[in-house]
């Protein structure tokens, strides 16, 4: 009879040692019922949450509860089937359009009429429209072409051009990536390191998870021991005995001497019942804050992404507006020279133009630093190779029009707080906070539990005689209950966790707080942005009219060469500023897309509340 027990404990500790799958499934629950993706794991109950929360302060709160505050539906449209990446065919990431501005550079095809399209980046689509192409006309030889009108040049001989090196925005090397925005942000995904990283760190919560979900279930303990002992011992009744003994033991369990009982059991659970039953919430809340905090990474990311191309986009826009300067400066010089030699002119002038070409040389060679610097960069957000450059397929910078800047801001703000997963996360984590609060304030009440079972072979003897081995079975339950330093340590215990409670909560308003300023300052700054680029858009249509007006008084004896080096300055800082307007405004845009945690606008929405 003992061996038919032995023998269905044996079969069920193997059972379990073994992963049998119908034996896992049972303790531990299905794996369907996780998410497949860790980084989408998904806080399962709110009102359970909503219960802990700390009632936030009143700025931030009514653009959750106002009447005014109205969430922006993120219902994705259809997934596009890929993403192009010709010139011609690139979508822009944006949820209404892209308009083109009046300072393109090539020659575009007109078309029928706007196009439309969507376009899947990491999942999430966008609806694209791009409005109808502007067709320039095509440059005529001889004339010196800018961003966005063609300058006659002045009458042959009056202002030459010397021959430089071909830009490094047309002549990049072979090994160059080429590759577009969106399909930048398509390249990061789980096998980028920060978001790898952060979807690892999920699994490792769902591993304690599945830890927490079998504390009750026993460990099995198979071994053998052996004991000699010679000289004096005390029995029960006080005496001492000069014994000489041996004992030895087998199976499951080990260490057992004399008439006790086995004291490393076959198999043995040992926990608190505390633990068993509030750690798998506690690491439940866990792996869920752990989730919200991929999307949180992936954003970041993808933001950084954006920004790192921007800047690659304007390094080489820059250099683009370097060279051109360069060009009038040496033609200039040129002319300068030719007049002082001619006696027309003076010495001195032809050395400040000369100096002027030096400082304007020198500039370029700075500019093609900052591409490659910017081109580094971008390959380390992209977690590519660093040596190969990277070259941008797009030709010149546009505004992006990501979010409607007149969206009410009590609407963008209240989007902001549904969708940032960096506020869920903060949420849960106020959630493993109490339910740590919940283990310590039951603790005292609930007893700790130690089951123990062996079976095996047990002999021993006298001297060096190891006989009479045979069966032996040991059945070991303890239950007890432990007030921690005389009642003193669960009151500190309590008062710790409650403490994290009120840590958390605060984290989660500071964190409610600073998700408002970022969305509030985003959107300032695309409205001001925008109207930055309104104005150094007539800087520069001023800057080339004075530059044409100089050029035609050199052509008509009028003047000096070196008086048009003011209005080269000129237009070369207006395009500066125009740049740096439009880069701005695009970045300004990603922030606060950013700042929204990266929703999808339904168009009929924002034809609404456009």
């Amino acid at each position: 009879m003992h061996r038919r027990r032995s023998r269905v404990w044996i079969g069920f500790g193997l059972a379990c040692l073994t992963g049998c799958s119908t034996v896992q499934t049972a303790l531990t629950g299905s794996a369907d019922d996780r998410p497949d993706v860790p980084n989408r794991a998904s806080i399962l109950a709110e009102k359970e949450l909503d219960e802990v929360l700390l009632a936030p302060p009143s700025r931030n709160t009514r653009y959750l509860t106002g009447k005014k505050a109205r969430l922006v539906s993120l219902k994705p449209r259809t997934p596009a089937a890929v993403v192009a990446t010709h010139e011609n065919d690139i979508p822009a990431l944006s949820a209404n359009k892209i308009e083109r501005v009046d300072h393109e550079i090539k020659t575009l095809a007109s078309k029928a009429g706007p196009a439309t399209g969507t376009l899947t980046v990491n999942g999430k689509t966008y609806r694209v429209q791009l409005q109808e192409e502007i067709v320039e006309p095509a440059a005529v030889p001889g004339t010196i072409t800018t961003a966005s009108v063609n300058v006659p040049p002045p009458a042959p001989g009056t202002l030459p051009i010397e021959d430089f090196e071909q830009s490094e925005l047309t002549a990049a090397a072979e090994d160059a990536l080429r590759l577009n925005l969106p399909t930048a942000l398509s390249m990061i995904g789980g096998e980028h390191p920060v978001v790898g990283f952060a979807q690892w760190r999920v699994q490792e919560a769902y591993a304690r998870l599945d830890q927490a979900n079998v504390l009750w279930l026993p460990s099995i303990q198979p071994g053998f021991s052996f004991d000699r002992h010679d000289g004096n011992l005390q029995p029960s009744d006080g005496s001492i005995v000069d014994v000489n003994r041996n004992s030895f033991q087998y199976g499951l369990g080990a260490g057992a001497t004399g008439a006790g009982t086995t004291p490393v059991p076959g198999l043995v659970a040992r926990f608190h019942l505390a633990d068993a039953i509030f750690q798998p919430e506690i690491a439940e809340k866990t792996a869920w804050a752990r989730g919200h905090a991929v999307d949180g990474a992936l954003n970041e990311q993808l933001y950084k992404v954006a920004s790192a191309y921007l800047e690659l986009l304007e390094s080489e826009q820059n250099l683009r507006i370097l060279e051109e300067t360069r060009n009038h400066t040496a033609g200039l010089a040129k002319l300068t020279h030719d007049y002082a030699a001619s006696g027309q002119g003076l010495q001195s002038d032809a050395d400040r133009m000369k100096t002027e070409l030096t400082l304007d040389k020198n500039r370029v060679v700075t500019g093609r630093e900052r591409i490659a610097i910017a081109s580094a960069r971008l390959s380390e957000s992209l977690s590519i190779d660093t040596g190969q450059s990277i070259v941008p397929l797009d030709f010149t910078v546009v505004p992006l029009e990501l979010v409607n800047p007149d969206l009410d801001k009590g609407t963008l703000i209240s989007t902001g707080l549904a969708n940032r997963p960096e506020l869920k996360e903060a949420q849960s984590l106020v959630a493993v906070a109490c339910e740590q609060y919940k283990r310590q304030k039951y603790a005292p009440f609930i007893p700790s539990v130690l089951l123990g079972f062996s079976s095996g072979g047990f002999g021993g003897g006298l001297s060096d005689s190891l006989n009479d081995v045979g069966g032996r079975y040991d059945f070991d339950a303890l239950v007890t209950w432990e007030i921690r330093n005389l009642g003193f340590g669960e009151g500190a215990a309590r008062r710790e966790t409650q403490a994290q409670i009120e840590q958390a909560k605060f984290q989660q308003i500071k964190m409610l707080d600073q998700v408002a300023r970022e969305i509030s300052e985003a959107q300032t700054q695309v409205k001001h942005r925008a109207e930055s680029i309104k104005i150094t858009r007539e800087g520069i249509k001023a800057a080339e009219e004075s530059y044409q007006r100089n050029l035609s008084r050199i052509r008509d004896g009028q003047g000096l060469p070196i008086e048009v080096l003011q209005s080269v300055r000129a237009l070369e800082a207006a395009r500066h500023a125009y740049l740096t307007a439009v880069v701005q405004y695009n970045q300004a845009q990603f922030r606060l897309q950013w700042a929204l945690g990266w929703p999808v606008f339904d168009p009929s929405e924002s034809a609404e509340n456009g």
